[in-house]
């Protein structure tokens, strides 16, 4: 299993993920809003999606887990 983690903190704006579906090299999973920026979260690597650990309209940290991932 692998976790794609937040970036830097900010408000989890759309999850473009659900559990079950598989993700792509570069793929965007998560946007992130931060000083009414869009930041979008890829993944580092390819898998099916485990769980999705956040959820639109709440607030994630830096180094937060977003999405489990396994290869």
């Amino acid at each position: 299993m692998t976790e794609i983690v937040a970036s830097m903190a900010g408000n989890v704006w759309k999850v473009l993920v659900k559990a079950d579906d598989t993700v792509e090299e570069g793929q965007d999973v998560v946007i992130l809003e931060s000083m009414k920026m869009e930041i979008p979260i890829a993944a580092d690597f390819g898998g099916k999606v485990v769980e999705v650990k956040c959820e639109e309209g709440g607030f994630v940290n830096e180094g937060d887990v977003l999405v489990v991932v396994e290869d």
